[in-house]
């Protein structure tokens, strides 16, 4: 199977004028269509048609994350990789959301749903394909390129890694272990980023952050000082993560849901061995700067 990236993430928020206000002004994330209760969104550095979905509900967190596939027998190979790990597996119509083909759907040992699909209507970036300019003259806000990647909290992270790398065809690009060698995060990628997804040990089914990419360490600034200027809840100033060495600033929406923008980091590749962290070094590899553990990182979580 040809899984080509994490194509999108469709977010539970609880006001949804508040929740487009955020993404589309403050993250700069371009709308694209909108149904009752739903809005979709894409970075201006994306081709497809949308990678955020902001759902409004009473519950704040993960609706569903989805990765994109080459071809379409990749959706029926992926429906039996599920199976074989014994895991349900549902398949979605065409035309379900704006702008969507069919998609294969299942549910993680860890209790997030996630998606595999193969056709998104296709927009283009913001500055074209000819003698296009390095950005776009209209950004707004931060002026996110695009969705990066989710970080998601489970149980079984043994089972969760075991069925991206032996079904999937994942590579786990780091991890963190405990004293017995058990994990404590495993980050994982199929394309040669630090991680699209990873998950850390937590409760099942929760959201720990959104990543969106930004190019420089200046843009990770910049973010910051929007995040103060425009009063956003901010749990970390700019700062360096230790695993995946990623540039980073946490912040979290109105209804609660943290994001992240996210620059450099690592770029591993298949044949690269998988990078440890120890426990003991826990808040070294995730607050590389300031090495103490910020409270909220573990129990903020939607």
């Amino acid at each position: 199977m040809s899984i080509l990236r994490i194509g999108k993430v469709a977010i539970n928020v609880l006001d949804l004028a508040e929740a487009r206000r955020h993404y589309g002004e403050f993250l700069g994330l371009a709308e694209t269509a909108s149904a009752p209760g739903t809005a979709y969104f894409k970075g201006w550095d994306e081709y497809d048609h949308h990678s955020v979905i902001l759902k409004e509900n009473d519950r704040a967190g993960l609706d569903h994350v989805a990765f994109k596939v080459r071809f379409p027998d990749d959706l029926a190979r992926i429906e039996s990789t599920c199976e074989r790990f014994g895991f349900p597996v549902q398949r979605v119509s065409a035309g379900s959301r704006i702008g969507e083909g069919e998609a294969v759907a299942t549910t993680l040992p860890t209790g997030h749903r996630i998606e595999f699909y193969q056709q998104m209507e296709r927009v283009g970036i913001a500055v074209g394909n000819t003698n296009p300019e390095p950005w776009p003259d209209d950004r707004r806000g931060v002026g996110v390129n695009r969705f990066d990647h989710v970080l998601l909290t489970g149980e079984d992270l043994e089972g969760v890694t075991r069925f991206f790398v032996e079904g999937l065809d994942f590579h786990q690009s780091e991890r963190l272990i405990n004293k017995e060698g058990g994990l404590l995060a495993s980050f994982l990628h199929v394309t040669n980023k630090a991680h699209d997804i990873a998950f850390i040990k937590g409760p099942n089914g929760k959201l720990h952050h959104v990543g969106f990419y930004v190019e420089t360490w200046d843009d990770v600034l910049r973010a910051a000082d929007l995040q103060s200027r425009h009063r956003v809840r901010t749990e970390l100033t700019p700062s360096r993560h230790g695993l995946t060495r990623g540039l980073t600033t946490y912040f979290f929406d109105p209804s609660g849901n943290r994001n992240e923008t996210y620059a450099g980091g690592t770029f591993p590749h298949y044949d690269n061995d998988v990078v440890t962290w120890t426990e003991d070094e826990a808040a070294r590899a995730i607050f590389f700067h300031g090495r103490e553990m910020i409270p909220s990182f573990g129990s903020a979580l939607t």
